[in-house]
């Protein structure tokens, strides 16, 4: 008997399920989307991404984007991904019209960087002049008009911490308010985009049946932003306060700026009290995962040959979970849950399917209970029930070693009757409390929750986990050679050599080798007849080195010494450059970044991509290097090796002694009586 099985198609701007250490060209792709079941993938592996020049991805291939979109506009990456949704879905229908598809087109938007096309944020020109507070008011009543919320829902105040809109100056309230359209702009297009790939399903007359599960959110809206906003994110994976670089700025540069935001010149992400607005009605933002704010996104289903109430917008209030979308896929195309998979045996699914909710709007909710945990903050739903336990707030410092994962204040809440989480229950439910916390470990146990991490910066430092360059001291590439950055040898804040050897003309001109790009990194090349090290600290700082001495020809070994003066973050270093083991320059760099040099940019030889480590070469980019490059090595002494494959960090000690096996089994018996 022949199965039409489905073809699986996964567009997507962020894969960030790959390990580190498994992300690179080598492999193993066993945890990429080819290795995962699906057909096709293009995209990127990472965490956010550069909408102008993305570190693409086809199948397992490093690739260049093109140059333009598929109809010759400038290019943009939430384009690009629709184009090649569109694309697929299109040649599979007509090669094979009776086989089905199952497409997963999940973009980068609105996850930082915020960038869009000029001609989008035009239209948003002052419809935020109004802030975040009253804008808040607003869309509370217009939810409610909406019917996407109870009309008994409570509007929860601003936090504390979080600035009124009226306490700030003129020059703050303009830039904010700036910021918050271009992430609208943002949102926009990217609804547009996916309007085009449910048009071209329309197009083909699959539209009917075929679901279309639309879930839009980052986990809650995003606070990495911060008080102040970001224009360039790498400093927030930095842990790097770029508040002066704002504030120092002058009437004219700020307005550059804000004219600017959106475009390919800034990395840029709105405050954190534009998140907390966005999170209408709830408390809270992203990351803090103990309360709605941190995890509630909007979704729609559509299906209208199976979903007769659809044209009506009838909204559903269940109970649900993103583990809930694999059944509710599995359920209503006929197929069970594997038992097996290539002889391995599978797990329980651990959602519960939405189906039930098709045909009946007031169906009782059946995913009954959940945990939550981010960051040290802790949540359990169940049954109608909320407890939540908030570790810290995202823009404010989290680095509080007093306080404890596993005695913090916990907050009760009746959902049934508080959709909001506007009113704390604890203090009168204590026994409710005390079955909810206990519940909790139980929970966190059962799905391999501990130890609980409650680190913050130190998780984006790859010195952190573990890395193919483990235990390697000296590393050689070709020409043309371009791999991730976490992928390369680790260079930040470590002493180092970089040698290129080359067959120099007079003349010659091009990179050599450089980490990372605009909006933080290194890089070593020849422009203007010098030997060049710029070294670009999250655009806060810039440090340029050249030579001083004319360059000889023929086969040279250009070098690159960087010895830094201590192993403290941040630490300075001198850079010494030389031509056939003759020092040609020397200068400083007074301050290193100690986490990333950039979130998506790579690791490139004899050529950059992406973006440039400066702009002095913007116009030549790639800036492939014109002369012979045979090969470039990085040399690491033996003391600086990558040799770290440390433990999680876990603040609180107490941790590995009180969650053991046998706490965790007594806590079960107790709740199953």
């Amino acid at each position: 008997m022949h199965i039409n099985l489905p073809t699986l198609l996964y567009i997507n701007s962020k894969n960030h399920n790959v390990p580190e250490w498994e992300a690179t060209e080598a492999g193993p792709f066993e945890h990429w989307p080819t290795g995962l079941g699906f057909d096709y993938f293009y995209g990127f592996v990472g965490g956010d991404v550069d909408q102008y020049h993305p570190p693409l991805i086809e199948n397992t291939t490093r690739i260049l984007p093109p140059a333009t979109n598929a109809d010759g506009s400038p290019y943009h990456f939430n384009t690009d991904l629709a184009d090649h949704a569109i694309n697929y879905i299109k040649t599979q229908k007509v090669l094979i019209p009776e086989k089905p598809f199952l497409a997963y087109f999940a973009t980068g938007a609105t996850h930082s960087p915020h960038q869009v096309p000029q001609e989008w944020i035009d239209k948003y020109k002052g419809k935020f002049d109004m802030g975040w507070d009253l804008y808040r008011e607003q869309t509370f009543t217009q939810q409610k008009a909406l019917g996407v919320i109870p009309q008994d829902a409570q509007l929860t105040p601003r936090p504390a911490s979080l600035p009124a809109w009226d306490s700030l100056t003129a020059d703050e309230q303009a830039l904010y308010a700036r910021m918050m359209e271009v992430c609208a702009a943002f949102t926009e297009q990217t609804d547009h985009e996916i309007g085009r790939v449910i048009d071209a399903i329309e197009e083909i007359g699959e539209l009917d049946n075929t679901m279309i599960i639309y879930i839009a959110g980052d986990n809650g809206s995003s606070a990495e932003g911060g008080i102040e906003g970001l224009l360039n994110e790498v400093t927030y994976f930095n842990g790097l306060d770029e508040s002066e670089v704002i504030s120092d700025l002058s009437t004219e540069q700020r307005e550059a700026v804000m004219d600017g935001l959106g475009g390919e010149m800034y990395y840029n992400h709105f405050p954190s009290a534009w998140a907390w607005a966005m999170d209408t009605p709830f408390q809270w933002t992203k990351q803090i995962a103990s309360h709605f704010g941190g995890t509630r996104n909007g979704m729609a289903i559509s299906w209208p040959a199976r979903i007769k109430d659809e044209e009506n917008g009838t909204t559903r209030y269940q109970f649900s979970h993103i583990i809930d979308i694999f059944p509710t896929i599995l359920e209503a195309v006929g197929i069970p849950a594997p038992v097996q998979v290539n002889g391995v045996d599978q797990k329980p699914i651990e959602g519960t399917s939405l189906v039930y909710t098709f045909d009946d709007a007031a169906a009782p909710t059946r995913h009954t209970t959940q945990y939550f945990e981010m960051l040290g903050n802790q949540g359990i739903y169940d049954d109608g029930w909320m407890a939540s336990a908030m570790r810290g707030e995202p823009w404010l410092d989290q680095n509080d070693d007093s306080i404890d994962v596993l005695h913090m204040n916990w907050e009760l809440y009746n959902i049934n009757e508080d959709f909001s989480q506007a009113n704390d229950l604890a203090a009168d439910n204590q026994e409710k409390l005390d079955e909810m916390i206990k519940l909790f470990y139980a929970e966190a146990s059962k799905y391999n929750v501990f130890p609980l991490d409650d680190s913050k910066t130190e998780r984006f430092d790859e010195s952190n986990r573990p890395t193919i360059t483990e235990g390697r001291t000296t590393f050689t590439y070709p020409d043309h050679f371009r791999t991730r950055e976490t992928s390369a040898p680790d260079m930040k804040g470590k002493s180092h050599t970089i040698t290129a050897n080359v067959v120099f003309n007079t003349g010659d001109e091009g990179v050599l080798l450089t980490v990372g790009g605009r909006f933080g990194g290194f890089g070593l090349f020849i422009k203007d007849e010098q030997l060049v090290y710029h070294y670009n600290f999250a655009g806060i700082e810039r440090y340029e080195i050249k030579s001083t001495s004319p360059l000889p020809t023929g086969n040279v070994t250009f070098k690159a010494e960087y010895i830094t003066e201590s192993e403290e973050p941040e630490a300075p270093a001198t850079v010494t450059l030389y031509a056939n083991d003759t020092e040609i320059g020397q200068g400083r760099v007074d301050k290193s970044l100690p986490v990333k040099f950039s979130q998506d940019e790579t690791f490139d030889v004899g050529f950059d991509t992406g973006t440039p480590v400066t702009e002095t070469y913007f116009d030549e980019m790639p800036f492939d290097f014109n002369g012979t490059l045979n090969n470039v090595t990085v040399d690491l002494p033996e003391d600086e090796s990558n040799s770290q494959t440390p433990e999680i960090t876990v603040r609180n000690q107490e941790l590995r002694n009180f969650i053991t096996q046998e706490v965790i089994r007594q806590l079960n018996i107790k709740l199953s009586k």
